[in-house]
Formats: C-alpha cells, structure tokens, sequence
C-alpha cells in the first residue's frame, strides 16, 4: 500500500491514468510502499527508433518523464554531446541528459498542477519526436566504428543491409 497522497498528486495519477486508456497506451503503473504517487512505464513506437522506453513519476511535487535514448556511444562522446546540448536548445519540454553509465536520456519535470492531457500530449509528443529524429544522428556520431564494420561484414557475406539503409550515403563514401 503506498502512503497518503495529497489531493494534488492524487488528481495527477488519475489524469495520467486516464490519458493512457483513452489513448490505448498499454502500461504499467508501480506504487511503492511509504511513496507518495505513482510510477507509469509504457513503450512509444518510432520510425527510426522503433520504441523508445518511457517512465512517468508522479510524485509529491511534479511529474518527471524519464525515456531511454541510446546507450552510452562507443566513441566520439565530446562531440556525441555537444550534439545533444546544442539539440536541447530546440526541443520543447525536454532535454537531453546523460546517466552515470553514459547512456541517453530525455528528460522532462512538470509542476503537478500542469499535468493535464493536452500537457501530457505535448510532452509524450516531444518525447517520441526528438527521440526518433535524433536517433539515426546519435549513432552516426557514437558508433560510426561499428555500424561500418556490419556494413562491411554483411557486403562480404552477401547479407542484407536494410536495417542500415540509412547511413549508406556515408558508408559508401
């Protein structure tokens, strides 16, 4: 059983809640025991990146948005996040942020008195918008090493090289 929850973040779980049926957004919601409010975990599906893993916390303050960008890039980090700090600039609601173990995150935070579906539309929206349009960008930039050596490796054993149509420009060069 979780612990008492204030109106505010009371009225925030129930609209999250709400929004993600009406939506037919399949989820999972956590509470935690002696934790005010609740956790929403749901998948957005993409173009380029296919899925982008989000969390929605509410909490006895705001509503964070925490969504899983990439893993931490094998090379080129300083200008992997140069990229990412000058992306931030554009985007609305969220930023790119960088975990402990380098991975990839956009991250947003609401007042609790925000939260309402058209805020939750706009932010989900962002999420799945600057996650899918700076994927294919990410890569290029932190596993240019890697993508390369499939590349090569699937031409010389006469595999298909679909999934990484997208950097052919660059990788026939």
């Amino acid at each position: 059983m979780s612990s008492p929850s204030t109106p505010a973040t009371a009225t925030a779980v129930d609209v999250v809640r709400d929004y993600l049926v009406a939506n037919d957004i399949e989820h999972d919601e956590t509470t935690r025991e002696g934790v005010e409010g609740a956790s929403f975990s749901l998948t957005l599906p993409g173009e380029k990146k296919l899925q982008t893993p989000v969390r929605l916390d509410v909490g006895a303050h705001a509503l964070g948005v925490h969504a899983f960008v990439c893993r931490n890039p094998d090379e080129n980090h300083p200008r992997v996040h140069r990229w990412l700090l000058e992306r931030n600039l554009r985007m609305y609601a969220v930023s790119f942020a960088v975990d402990r173990h380098g991975d990839i995150y956009l991250e947003a935070r609401l007042p609790l008195a925000a939260v309402a579906p058209d805020e939750l539309d706009r932010i989900l929206g962002s999420v799945l918008a600057n996650a899918d349009e700076s994927f294919n960008a990410i890569l290029e930039l932190g596993f240019a090493t890697s993508i390369r050596k499939e590349w090569e490796w699937r031409i010389s054993r006469g595999e298909s090289t679909r999934n990484l149509e997208a950097f052919r420009g660059w990788l026939e060069a």
